[in-house]
């Protein structure tokens, strides 16, 4: 998830935290924004309050990019987090921290069906920067520093603006270029299976998170969020369904694999009984998804 994402569901006085190019500060209403280096102590100390009482941590140097230039994903990924933790554990009092983690936190040799039992073996460094960060959460949680919950995130689907360096970007990109009339080769083939979650559903998680006390997690502060699973064909073949025949030719398939080699190690299919159990919601369905895209970017279907 992104800060343009977040943003649109903030209400009351907050600060979103970015690495924004040329920018250092934004004031729009009621939120804003910042841009730094979030694995920079001193911009920690800088923007984060005494008085905070809450933390969305959603940045990270994503998939690709993470497996692409180590050093970077790990002053980011790991030095991120902990100057953050560090920074809020000298709080007044312990602030309610919500981290986004992945479900690039599984890999090898897997389940078919994936459930709350499942131990985490990364096979990704950006898998592995996820579940150290995971565990830090929790352990600043039982020393009393913070109260941490952290969500482990399926691939976010459809993601607006253009497209990163995530290995998962492709996903979204089937859909979303596509739907702007922009021909766009996958390079993954049809058959790929992708365990999803849209982006209002995810928002809704992270609140609903932020909003369980503290009770409600115990000493397990990592979830694995619902999701549905749906193969690249199943999402095209939707897109098609709802904006025509010539929207679903724009795709073309070529397989990368670079991106293929990362994106097979995912999980795509988990049982998540807890996360119901603790009230969070799946999507109802991938034409649901790309309908809700639609009329959340405002897209115009000839």
């Amino acid at each position: 998830m992104n800060v343009e994402i977040a943003a649109r569901y903030l209400f009351g006085k907050s600060t979103l935290l970015g690495m924004l190019a040329g920018v250092r500060k934004i004031q729009t209403g009621e939120v804003e924004v910042l841009g730094g280096d979030i694995a920079d102590p001193r911009f920690a100390a800088r923007v984060l309050a005494p008085d905070t009482d809450s933390v969305f941590h959603l940045a990270a140097v994503v998939s690709g990019a993470a497996e692409a230039d180590f050093d970077l994903g790990m002053r980011v990924n790991l030095g991120g987090v902990r100057a953050v933790l560090d920074q809020v554990r000298r709080c007044a009092t312990p602030p309610r921290l919500v981290f986004a983690s992945s479900v690039a936190a599984f890999g090898g040799q897997l389940p078919d069906v994936l459930d709350d039992s499942t131990t985490p073996t990364p096979q990704t460094s950006y898998g592995s920067q996820k579940v150290i960060s995971e565990y830090l959460v929790s352990d600043y949680s039982r020393k009393g520093y913070i109260d941490g919950r952290s969500l482990r995130l399926p691939t976010i689907v459809v993601r607006p603006g253009k497209a990163n360096a995530a290995a998962s970007s492709f996903a979204s990109a089937v859909v979303r270029e596509p739907l702007n009339g922009v021909a766009y080769e996958c390079p993954l083939s049809p058959e790929t299976g992708v365990w999803l979650l849209s982006p209002r559903r995810v928002v809704e998680a992270f609140i609903h998170a932020h909003d369980l006390p503290a009770s409600a997690w115990g000493s397990n502060r990592a979830l694995n969020l619902p999701g549905i699973t749906v193969s690249v064909g199943q999402m095209v073949a939707a897109m098609g369904k709802i904006a025509g025949p010539q929207t679903a030719k724009l795709v073309s398939f070529k397989v990368d694999p670079r991106i293929e080699k990362i994106v097979m190690g995912w999980p795509v299919r988990f049982a998540t009984p807890r996360a119901i159990g603790m009230g969070f919601k799946a999507d109802p369905g991938i034409e649901a998804v790309i309908r809700d895209y639609i009329a959340d970017e405002g897209v115009k279907i000839s």
